[in-house]
């Protein structure tokens, strides 16, 4: 890697905020933080062969898909995005040309957020390795927090469970043109900001991203809140394509695979109309799969009922530390 071309390569030519005051080209970006908004921060790290894989994905779609990991967290905050700063440890196979790509791939998403890249360092390694920084911006009053889910709450979830991980295993056995789509699904998911932007008015959502499965999700926020959810197997969205897949096996991608990005919640039951128009007018499918029950148990629990059985459903999504193998 020749640092200091590919610097220049990437060095945006204008910034779209005004609020940076000194970007990329100095030891560290300056910024004039927003009059009333606060700083919301999220980091996150992806290995080549952990996490993607470029046999199957081009250098735009990897750095598309880590950069829309990121943005996912932003929306789960309830956050705007603005700046994204960008550390790359790359093998000496990899090209200059090669990751410049990764970072256009990145920067398609971030000008549709209007986004600034501000920062960040390179590094060789043995492997490629991408570390984000995303920031965004929000009002203090619109945070939205797993803590904050409260008895008789509805439980939603933006799109469809499962996709991505069914178009991994898609890709799996070898491209064809008409699973497209999922294949898209799991190489440039798409984070839920439209969610957020929509929503604003609504004054207490509790949100969590979709990334490690909605197990895992769920018992996050029910952890966090001090609270036990109960949602309906049959209630949960899944593709039409996906209907007929083995049940065990659509079972595991629905409950437990993760990578989808999408937004599990809850708001008021008052509220919950509002949310329902707020996506219908926006094109966001968005439905009621549970609810927070009216009642706080010692020890906060998910349960799901799947023919009018209520069973205990456990943090069985991915958890880091363990090799996830795509």
């Amino acid at each position: 890697m020749d640092e200091f071309s590919f610097i220049r390569a990437i060095q945006p030519k204008y910034y779209k905020h005004s609020s940076v005051i000194k970007g990329i080209g100095d030891d560290g970006a300056v910024i004039q933080p927003s009059s009333g908004t606060q700083l919301v921060i999220a980091t996150d790290t992806m290995v080549e062969n952990v996490h993607f894989s470029l046999e199957y994905m081009t250098f735009e779609d990897v750095g598309f898909r880590v950069l829309a990991a990121n943005l996912s967290d932003l929306a789960a905050m309830g956050s705007q995005p603005v700046y994204y700063l960008v550390n790359v440890s790359s093998p000496h196979s990899i090209s200059n040309d090669e990751l410049i790509r990764m970072m256009n791939g990145m920067k398609e998403l971030a000008d549709h957020y209007h986004m600034d890249l501000i920062g960040g360092d390179t590094t060789s390694g043995q492997e490629l390795v991408i570390t984000v920084t995303v920031f965004g911006e929000v009002q203090p009053n619109k945070k939205r927090l797993r803590s904050t889910a409260q008895p008789n709450d509805i439980v939603f979830v933006t799109g469809y469970l499962g996709e991505s991980g069914y178009g991994y295993q898609l890709i799996q056995d070898g491209y064809d043109e008409s699973n497209r789509y999922f294949h898209q699904r799991h190489k440039r998911p798409e984070p839920r900001i439209d969610f957020v932007e929509v929503n604003q008015s609504i004054q207490r959502l509790c949100l969590n991203d979709v990334s490690d499965g909605i197990s895992s999700e769920l018992n996050e926020i029910v952890q966090a809140s001090g609270v036990s959810i109960l949602i309906n197997w049959d209630r949960l969205p899944i593709h039409p394509s996906m209907i007929e897949l083995e049940h065990k096996r659509l079972e595991k991608l629905v409950l437990s695979t993760g990578e989808d990005f999408e937004l599990v919640g809850t708001c008021s039951r008052s509220d919950w109309e509002h949310v329902q128009t707020n996506c219908k007018n926006n094109g966001i499918n968005v439905t009621k799969i549970g609810e927070v029950l009216a009642y706080k148990h010692q020890k906060p629990t998910v349960y799901i009922e799947k023919n009018h059985v209520k069973k205990r459903l456990n943090q069985s999504g991915y958890q880091h530390g363990n090799d996830k193998g795509d």
